[in-house]
């Protein structure tokens, strides 16, 4: 990948997480991190996955967990603020407009239907989110079974999430120690 953009300033950040916001509803991180990684190149696939990973364990959405950083990462408490808002702003005024919509149009099958569809594109758009951020991961092979085990052990087997969540940090942080050679 080639060197990172300048530093964004306020407005950049303002009209990058814009640009994310309006991209979509209820999955709007792959366009964040096309937006991040690739058009703007305020971060390197890397840190991206670095970055996500964190914002996951924090409380809230992650998208905003991520905007959050981000703007922090940039432009200090102001960025913090800004990053969000952008992303928040403008779908926020959509939704308000289409509940409105809904109040009114919602019960009629040709609305149900579009709803589905839209349901499946953004499952299509996580699992190609899920997809590059694998891609990008160094030595793939050494943390595949994490994704193995993350899965059963919440999946299939119905583990509370926050003791996965634990569990997987240690035996991850423990096999990237090893693979550092202890460093």
């Amino acid at each position: 990948m080639s060197e990172q953009s300048p530093r964004p300033d306020l407005r950049a950040l303002f009209l990058g997480f814009s640009s994310v916001g309006l991209s979509g509803f209820g999955g709007v991180l792959p366009f964040a991190r096309r937006m991040l990684v690739e058009e703007r190149r305020w971060m390197t696939a890397d840190e991206f996955n670095a970055q996500l990973g964190l914002c996951q364990f924090l409380p809230g959405p992650n998208v905003i967990n991520l905007a959050v950083v981000v703007g922090k990462r940039y432009q200090g408490v102001a960025g913090a603020i800004v990053a969000p808002f952008g992303l928040l702003l403008f779908p926020l005024l959509i939704v308000l407009l289409l509940a409105l919509g809904y109040d009114r149009y919602g019960s009629l099958p040709l609305a149900q239907g579009m709803l589905r569809g839209i349901a499946a594109v953004g499952v299509g758009l996580l699992f190609a989110m899920a997809w590059r951020m694998g891609m990008a991961i160094k030595d793939k092979l050494a943390f595949l079974p994490f994704t193995a085990l993350t899965v059963a052990a919440i999946a299939w087997l119905r583990w509370p999430m926050p003791s996965v969540m634990v569990a997987g940090l240690l035996l991850s942080g423990g096999v990237a120690y090893w693979k550092q050679g202890g460093k």
